[in-house]
């Protein structure tokens, strides 16, 4: 009868043991995927700034082109903001699903490798 006590204990200590390693062993996986994705999203990130930096000052470029060549300069202004306002509208009403879509199966892929 002993026997069978302390190999029920044993075993309770055993099964403790296993679910305390498998649910360190799912923190570990999960804090990978995450510094995963954050480790591959900062990179892309610095570059869309650089690229947006460039965007801006060639948008204020051709602003005052613009303006210039229409005699003033608040003209060229609304021009490029008619221009950002429309491809703004052509991204919410056609593009969001489709943006919304390769953004989640990015971060799924990521979490999955």
């Amino acid at each position: 009868m002993e026997i069978r006590e302390n190999a029920i204990e044993i075993l309770m200590e055993r099964v403790e043991a296993y679910t305390t390693t498998a649910f360190e062993l799912s923190k570990f996986r999960l804090l990978e995927a995450i510094t995963r994705i954050v480790a591959s999203l900062i990179p892309k990130m610095c570059v869309w700034l650089l690229i947006s930096m460039f965007f801006l000052v060639l948008s204020a470029a051709i602003a005052l082109l613009l303006g210039e060549l229409l005699g003033k300069n608040w003209y060229g202004l609304f021009i490029v903001a008619a221009f950002y306002l429309l491809a703004a509208g052509v991204l919410y009403f056609f593009l969001r699903r489709k943006i919304k879509k390769v953004t989640g199966d990015y971060i799924i892929k990521q979490v999955l490798q």
